[in-house]
């Protein structure tokens, strides 16, 4: 019966081996948790200003076709989006460093390259086609269009990180597809999406893995 035991002790451990050289499982749910305070911050901030620059708050109204006519309009929510994927890529990368280095897991290793590869093409392809859709002054698909690339690049990281990704993966193309149908309401999604789904799958996360 103890050789049992050991034999299962052994195999338990291959397998754990294994996965790690397979996968980067060191992602920390305090980055998903600081990533979608940061977004919920940046969209109060893009909300004041919708209702500073037109009283009724609309989302849809500030989208005009003349974009180089509200060029400060559109510069700032420019902006305030650059800096909370900034702040939210730059925080949330402590906390994955931080379990990384508990779990004694080098984060520059091939797995959490390929990771992140596989993380970036959607989304730079999702840049590129965002920046067709300004050029066409199709400024309602943007959100959308964000969401649905994002839970895109979320499944194909999937392969080289934990499952569980993939579910937010198929929420946040979920969302997407749904405000698709509401392109006024890119703002409230986007929102929901980034903010809210981040903080809940982060919360999720930590319970799960890092809390023990």
């Amino acid at each position: 019966m103890n050789n049992f035991n050991e034999q299962l002790k052994d195999i338990n451990a291959i397998r754990k081996m294994m996965e790690q050289s397979n996968k980067f499982i060191s992602l920390s749910g305090l980055s998903g948790v600081i990533g979608g305070v940061t977004a919920l911050a940046g969209a109060a901030l893009a909300k004041n200003k919708m209702y500073t620059d037109n009283r009724s708050g609309e989302i849809q109204t500030v989208w005009t076709p003349y974009f180089m006519d509200n060029l400060s309009i559109y510069s700032f929510y420019v902006y305030d989006a650059l800096i909370v994927m900034i702040v939210a890529i730059g925080a949330g990368i402590i906390p994955t460093m931080a379990r990384a280095k508990k779990k004694k897991q080098n984060i520059y290793n091939p797995t959490a390259y390929r990771m992140f590869i596989n993380l970036l093409i959607p989304i730079l392809a999702g840049g590129l086609f965002c920046l067709l859709l300004i050029n066409y002054s199709l400024f309602g698909l943007i959100a959308p269009s964000m969401l649905i690339f994002y839970g895109l690049a979320l499944i194909n990281a999937s392969h080289y990180t934990i499952n569980d990704i993939r579910f937010l993966g198929y929420i946040e193309i979920g969302i997407g597809l749904i405000n698709g149908l509401y392109p006024g309401k890119g703002l409230y999604f986007w929102a929901l999406g980034f903010g809210i789904m981040h903080i809940v799958y982060g919360l999720y996360m930590y319970f799960k893995y890092e809390r023990n």
